[in-house]
């Protein structure tokens, strides 16, 4: 069975991103990444959870204009998974494409998130995507496809959570252009909470100026603050509990409260830091509990 032309079409629609997504750039990571992608090298993106990997990946697959194909990996992905599969349809076998192969035929951005976690197979099978030879053997149909110039594979992993085992090697980390990514600063972290939480910066005690020591308004315990540690894009957080709060550092309970209670204009000693979301959708809160 063929599959129309209009088929495929709509296939690959669904991986185009509608509008711009929301991305503040901290240095020059978009100019990086145009240049490798004009220079049809793969990319790599390497940084702790939560510093916008993935939210920059989609701004850059908007601004660029191409299609995303987005793979969460995992220790069960295999290189079938990858490029594709017969399939039974009825009386028929259906040879189904898989992610990367139809990144491949359109010219898509392919972005394996966290591709440590893949199996070993599935790292090497990318190898002569990566090189010179830019092409994707396709083993059960006996063929190779040769990948356009609009087609870019961009990788990323969290070197901080990753055991020796399952880092990548050398001979695969050579093959792509580093872009190591961080936490922004902390007026850039409050502008993209402030954007993401639709917090109204009109409202009375809410100041967005960097340094600035205006009167906030309270809820409850808490003050009003930007925290540290939190981009605002679709990577999970470090760690949150069930009220969406997320601990700024690694001191004990006891020292974080000695520490709000000497420093209390000064954030980064500690305390709980979270943003919380009214139930209705309207303008939310950043809090700090000390």
């Amino acid at each position: 069975m063929t599959a129309k032309p209009q088929d495929i079409e709509q296939a690959i629609e669904k991986y185009v991103i509608p509008g711009e997504p929301y991305y503040l750039p901290v240095g020059r990571e978009v100019e990086l990444f145009e240049a490798a992608y004009y220079a049809r090298l793969p990319g790599m993106l390497k940084g702790p959870t939560g510093c916008g990997k993935t939210r920059f990946v989609e701004y850059m697959a908007w601004r660029l204009g191409r299609p995303l194909i987005t793979v969460a990996c995992h220790e069960d992905l295999s290189a079938t998974d990858l490029v594709g599969r017969f399939l039974l349809e009825g009386d028929e076998t259906v040879w189904h494409d898989g992610p990367l192969t139809i990144a491949v035929k359109h010219g898509a951005i392919c972005y394996l998130d966290e591709v440590v976690e893949a199996r070993k197979d599935t790292i090497v099978l990318i190898h002569p995507l990566t090189d010179d030879r830019r092409i994707l053997p396709v083993e059960k149909r006996g063929s190779i496809l040769h990948a356009p110039e609009e087609f870019m594979l961009v990788v990323s992993y969290n070197p901080g959570y990753q055991s020796v085992i399952k880092d990548l090697k050398q001979s695969t980390r050579q093959r792509f252009v580093g872009l190591e990514f961080t936490y922004p600063p902390a007026q850039l972290e409050a502008e993209i909470l402030i954007h993401e939480g639709n917090v109204d910066c009109t409202r009375p005690g809410v100041d967005r100026r960097e340094g600035a020591q205006s009167e906030r308004p309270r809820i409850g315990r808490g003050r009003i603050a930007p925290p540290a540690g939190v981009r605002g894009s679709t990577d999970k957080p470090r760690d949150s509990s069930a009220h969406g709060v997320q601990r700024s550092n690694n001191q004990p309970n006891h020292r974080r409260r000695r520490a709000a209670a000497q420093h209390p204009g000064d954030n980064n000693h500690g305390g709980l830091v979270g943003f919380v979301a009214p139930p209705s959708g309207g303008p939310g809160a950043i809090i700090v509990l000390p």
